[in-house]
């Protein structure tokens, strides 16, 4: 779920931050991925399994630091947490996996090169930023949405020779 005016960029993101932040605090690694709804459901979870699925008194020994009867009771939460985790990583992982083949996309419909150029319209469209797809300002050499630095010839056209001066 995307929500309109929320989160930044899609660029890559690291699929093992996400893991750990997850088996930190559950949920945390969904925020990381900007999956609101997703780690609002992992937090619900993990909180209704410890509801549903541990006794009482093993929470609340838990709690004072006493000794658990039964430690074999309070498992079920640690697998949704570990089960959080998983899923943050693998998504951050799917998530890379989609903006690499996106790239790649881009890059081939742009003439082999792996990112496109900004100022590059086809049909009259207006130019896109590579990184975030969003609508760019032909004169500007960044982009204002996620301040990707964009390719673009200089102002008397392309160098000839191809060097900077």
């Amino acid at each position: 779920m995307r929500l309109p005016g929320i989160g930044g960029p899609p660029g890559r993101r690291r699929p093992w931050l996400a893991g750990l932040l997850a088996l930190a605090v559950t949920g945390l690694g969904h925020v990381y991925l900007r999956r609101w709804a997703r780690a609002l459901g992992w937090f619900a979870a993990t909180f209704a399994a410890v509801l549903v699925l541990v006794p009482p008194e093993v929470v609340e020994a838990i709690n004072t630091g006493g000794p658990v009867g039964d430690p074999l009771s309070a498992l079920p939460p640690v697998f949704v947490v570990l089960a959080s985790a998983v899923d943050a990583y693998l998504l951050a992982r799917r998530h890379n996996d989609a903006l690499e083949r996106e790239r790649h996309a881009v890059g081939a419909a742009a003439g082999g090169d792996d990112v496109a150029r900004s100022g590059d319209a086809a049909d009259g469209e207006a130019p896109s930023c590579p990184n975030c797809g969003k609508e760019l300002d032909a004169d500007l050499d960044f982009c204002p949405w996620c301040t990707t630095e964009l390719p673009r010839a200089g102002p008397n056209g392309p160098d000839p020779d191809g060097a900077d001066r």
